[in-house]
């Protein structure tokens, strides 16, 4: 799904609980195994650092068949989404990839949950 990048629909969007709200919804819909809310900056970003497998986003849903995610470093939160998985919240803020400690966060989150062995790559 493509959202506005700027003016009052994408202030309005562009929101942790709105987007939370969005990818809860659609890992409910699909029973996906893995579903992100991120800005495509935030995407490009990873692929140049040759990061093209799964990875984490403002809003990151992991299907509880890839396992359980352990408590993660503040201000990230973890939201159960019914009996199906948990959402990752990396921060309230708007996330931006002009604001390096938000990098820095999706890195060091996709780090742990590596380690934990949750980051699979999705297979179609």
């Amino acid at each position: 799904m493509t959202l506005p990048k700027r003016g009052p629909n994408a202030d309005r969007l562009l929101t942790a609980p709105v987007l939370a709200g969005v990818v809860r919804n659609m890992a409910l819909a699909w029973d996906a195994d893995w579903c992100i809310a991120t800005s495509w900056e935030h995407r490009e970003t990873l692929q140049e650092e040759g990061r093209t497998a799964t990875f984490v986003g403002l809003v990151t849903y992991l299907a509880r068949r890839r396992g359980k995610v352990s408590p993660l470093p503040a201000p990230v939160r973890i939201e159960p989404v019914e009996d199906k998985g948990t959402l990752i919240l990396l921060t309230p803020e708007r996330f931006t990839v002009a604001n390096p400690e938000h990098v820095a966060l999706s890195r060091r989150v996709r780090e742990l949950l590596v380690r934990a062995d949750l980051m699979q790559p999705v297979i179609p």
